[in-house]
């Protein structure tokens, strides 16, 4: 099944504005959630859309907070988010570093006290539509266990770098520090999918590529093993001494997923290079990576970034696919 994007950004506003946003909040966050399923991120789209709504039943989200700025040091900032809406308050923090990248060269925004802020790529994109490279992160809740330990925890803190191109076709990558994120084992279990390498432990603690299995124990696997914990670890420790927000730790102790500690750093390219010079770089990097050679007969490397062109082409022109059932859901709200 298949939904126009428009059709599904006016669903989104509509139940929003009933769960309390204004009408131009409840337009940008719909636009953002919708925009994550026509990048073929359905999984921190549609799938993520009704959890958002029953934290905003519980009140653990409040649709009027607004972050705003605690302290300022020239190119650096950090901002308390209020317990608000976790993708208009990114939005608004990655806004903010690509002006101070304009003016200081870097922009820095330490982010605290934020809600989840769906897909992190859609703060890199916005950095480099403003013509910046970014980079940001977010903690999460306790969700994995440190390598070599049972217990969970530290997070997947999904981790996003961004590098502009005049034409749109910005290369980016986002990716959690564990093997699969949460909402890719949800999208693939939703879908009857096996994850295609193994993506975390089962009950007998055995290494599975079965989404359910793993939704059971929750163990997911870092990436790397020891390199993805390591890796989360430090992103946890800068994110939360820069805001002196919520750490993975303390976020464990709420109950659901909120309160979340957020980087958005945003650096302009035109200080260094013009626009084409920065072109030419990242287009004579990018042709060498795609002209290799396929392990597959008739098959395709792709840069990062390049699948999400493709899917957002495709989607536009066919609708984007969607869980039947969970789009009833919304329907319904």
């Amino acid at each position: 099944m298949r939904v126009g994007y428009e059709v599904m950004v006016q669903e989104f506003a509509r139940v929003l504005e009933k769960k309390g946003f204004c009408h131009e909040d409840a337009k940008s966050a719909a636009v953002i959630f919708a925009q994550n399923s026509l990048a073929g991120v359905y999984s921190h789209g549609l799938n993520r859309f009704p959890r958002v709504v029953s934290y905003l039943e519980k009140g653990e989200i409040d649709p009027n907070a607004r972050a705003d700025r605690t302290l300022s040091m020239g190119a650096i900032e950090r901002w308390d988010g209020h317990r608000g809406f976790g993708p208009l308050n990114a939005k608004r923090a990655m806004d903010r570093a690509c002006e101070l990248a304009k003016e200081y060269g870097i922009g820095c925004v330490a982010l605290g006290n934020n809600n989840h802020w769906m897909r992190g790529g859609t703060y890199g994109w916005l950095a480099a539509d403003n013509g910046c490279i970014g980079i940001c992160w977010s903690n999460t809740m306790p969700n994995m266990p440190a390598w070599g330990g049972l217990d969970r925890k530290i997070g997947n803190n999904p981790l996003i770098l961004a590098v502009p191109r005049s034409n749109g076709e910005h290369a980016m990558i986002d990716c959690a520090v564990s093997q699969f994120s949460y909402g890719k084992i949800e999208d693939c279990r939703l879908k009857g999918l096996q994850l295609p390498v193994p993506g975390g432990y089962d009950t007998k603690g055995e290494l599975t590529k079965d989404p359910a299995e793993i939704e059971k124990t929750w163990r997911v696997l870092p990436m790397g093993y020891w390199k993805g914990s390591g890796l989360s670890i430090m992103l946890d420790l800068i994110a939360t001494i820069l805001s002196n927000g919520n750490s993975v730790q303390k976020i464990g102790t709420f109950g659901d997923e909120v309160g979340l500690t957020q980087i958005m750093l945003a650096i302009d390219p035109t200080k260094f290079n013009t626009v084409e010079e920065t072109d030419r770089i990242a287009d004579e990097i990018l042709a060498d990576v795609k002209s290799s050679q396929p392990v597959s007969e008739g098959g395709q490397v792709y840069y990062p970034g390049e699948l999400e062109l493709k899917n957002i082409k495709e989607n536009k022109e066919q609708g984007i696919p969607v869980v039947q059932e969970v789009w009833e859901s919304v329907l319904a709200m």
